[in-house]
């Protein structure tokens, strides 16, 4: 290897003893290849959570002209609640069920201020963001009674945000052998009748 100064480095290979990512603490690297070598651990298979529905969203246009309007600030500013699949409205934020889902309940709680960041939130903002997951998530687990739940943000490209320019966190509900949860048509597309029928029931126990 060329033109390598290093202080510390740490090797990640797979079950085969296979180099597939080299992290240096300190210097550089002009030239770098893998290597094999015998194997120092390996990495627990990561869960896949199959939702082949959501393949419309995947391949459907999403870059933004800078300085439009989102997709989230269209539907908080529209009055059809059943027709965006909203199921609660707050001071400063809402929540709506995710039209593509990765299992079913999967839902959004979204400020109503267009902002890319949680910094871009003021103190009251923040507050009604967080209780307001708190009731979607006390309202799924009345509803549907999961087993766990994955809740979190996507905060930029890189990190897999679909919709970069307006900040919202999702709440996946998660059962034991989940890959399939949702019923669809053709591998395509979640039945629209599934999620309006959600909707309503998750409603009723935020309103109850």
């Amino acid at each position: 290897m060329d033109a390598l100064n290093f202080s510390e480095a740490w090797v990640l290979r797979n079950d085969k003893g296979c180099s597939i990512a080299t992290l240096f603490a300190s210097g550089h690297c002009e030239r770098a290849f893998l290597t094999c070598a015998p194997s120092t651990f390996s990495l627990a298979p990561m869960e896949a959570l199959h939702a082949p529905w959501r393949i419309e969203y995947i391949l459907a246009p999403k870059n933004q002209p800078t300085g439009s309007v989102s997709v989230f600030t269209r539907i908080a500013q529209s009055s059809d609640d059943e027709e965006n699949l909203v199921i609660a409205r707050d001071k400063t934020c809402f929540a709506v069920l995710n039209s593509y889902p990765y299992t079913g309940g999967h839902l959004m709680v979204v400020p109503y201020k267009q902002v890319p960041d949680f910094y871009d939130l003021t103190d009251e903002e923040m507050t009604d963001l967080l209780r307001l997951l708190r009731r979607c998530q006390t309202a799924l687990t009345k509803v549907m009674k999961p087993n766990g739940f994955n809740i979190g943000a996507n905060l930029g490209r890189v990190a897999g945000a679909g919709i970069v320019e307006h900040l919202h966190i999702h709440i996946v509900p998660r059962w034991a052998g989940d890959t399939n949860f949702m019923a669809v048509v053709a591998n395509t597309t979640v039945v629209p009748e599934a999620l309006r029928e959600v909707a309503t029931k998750l409603r009723a126990a935020l309103n109850s």
